[in-house]
């Protein structure tokens, strides 16, 4: 398959990537990462007159979407910048309320798309936690065939991303829905997360691979740049050709999820897992070529190191990603990292 953005896409991307630079979104990740929110829902509030949220909004609901490859490029450039918040669980409360319908899907997906309002999203399955409840507008939770609006954030727990805060949403709520559609939409609505953080994970890496060829160029030893050396190039080698690998399973995935073909989860899991281990992979480059100046706090890298773990592990750990590929027989798992 040869998959080519087209202009408006590619012109999509640069203009978030510009937007995303001039908001300095290290000091914005400092401050959600110590519980100031104020400079992340501005940013989010920036993000939404976009129309990243709307991208996953039916027009019914005064959306634009579902589009995939335009969310696949949005969460990309998300990743590289390493935008704080629930921006993947909006997404997917998204397809979870449009899916359902009703007045839940009223009352809130207009909101969501325009900004006016923000959510996140556990699935029983998925994790035990909602990241960042204690931020949004909206705790959406399900349970067996039960979607609830979750009475409180819950519980603070410690992930090794400051800036993503894991919370374990108290029980019960307001019941919004009930039946086998409910549990229908949320397997729809965790495959549309998982595809989203790959997105994230692959824009990431690139930004953790950036920073690395800008550093080995410019770190010397023995009076010569470390990037001169020959283990160091094929270690950045490595790494690109890793995001490069993901890069085509991302967006066949976005292509599977527009109704390429009948059942998409098995090409979401190969994006997901293929774009979690190259952005780990390049976290574990970069933490090595950079040395101990790596482990620094200070260093803005440390907020990209940080991220491409649990980026990994959200909406899939690898192992079960590889085990839904593999469900799907030899042809479904071709091009899937080992």
């Amino acid at each position: 398959m040869r998959f080519l953005l087209d202009d408006e896409q590619r012109e999509f991307a640069r203009s978030l990537d510009a937007m995303l630079t001039a908001a300095d979104t290290a000091s914005v990740v400092r401050a959600w990462a110590a519980g100031d929110h104020g400079p992340g829902m501005d940013l989010w509030a920036r993000l939404a007159g976009a129309g990243v949220f709307a991208l996953a909004v039916p027009e019914a609901y005064e959306g634009v979407g579902p589009l995939p490859v335009e969310l696949a490029v949005a969460f990309t450039e998300l990743g590289r910048h390493a935008v704080p918040g629930p921006v993947v669980e909006t997404v997917a409360a998204a397809v979870l309320l449009a899916d359902v319908g009703g007045p839940a899907a009223k009352e809130w997906l207009p909101r969501l798309a325009s900004g006016a309002a923000s959510a996140t999203l556990r699935v029983a399955g998925c994790g035990p936690y909602a990241l960042d409840a204690d931020a949004v507008d909206a705790v959406f939770t399900v349970s067996g065939d039960e979607l609830r609006l979750a009475p409180g954030p819950g519980e603070l727990s410690v992930s090794s991303d400051p800036a993503r805060r894991l919370l374990r949403p108290e029980p019960g709520g307001e019941l919004l829905a009930s039946g086998a559609r409910v549990a229908q939409a949320a397997e729809a609505a965790a495959r549309w997360a998982a595809f989203a953080t790959a997105a994230q994970a692959l824009g990431t890496g690139e930004a953790l691979l950036r920073a690395t060829v800008s550093y080995v160029g410019q770190r010397t030893q023995f009076g010569t740049a470390i990037g001169s050396f020959q283990a160091v190039k094929h270690r950045l080698a490595d790494t690109l050709t890793g995001l490069e690998f993901a890069r085509p399973l991302l967006y066949g995935a976005a292509l599977a999820l527009a109704g390429g073909v009948p059942d998409p989860g098995a090409a979401v899991a190969a994006a997901k897992v293929t774009a979690g281990e190259a952005g780990y992979a390049a976290a574990r480059t970069a933490l090595q070529l950079h040395g101990a100046v790596g482990y620094t706090q200070e260093l803005d890298l440390s907020l990209w190191l940080r991220k491409a773990r649990p980026l990994r592990d959200a909406w899939g750990t690898p192992g079960a990603c590889r085990a839904r590929v593999l469900a799907d027989g030899p042809a479904a798992s071709e091009g899937l990292a080992h």
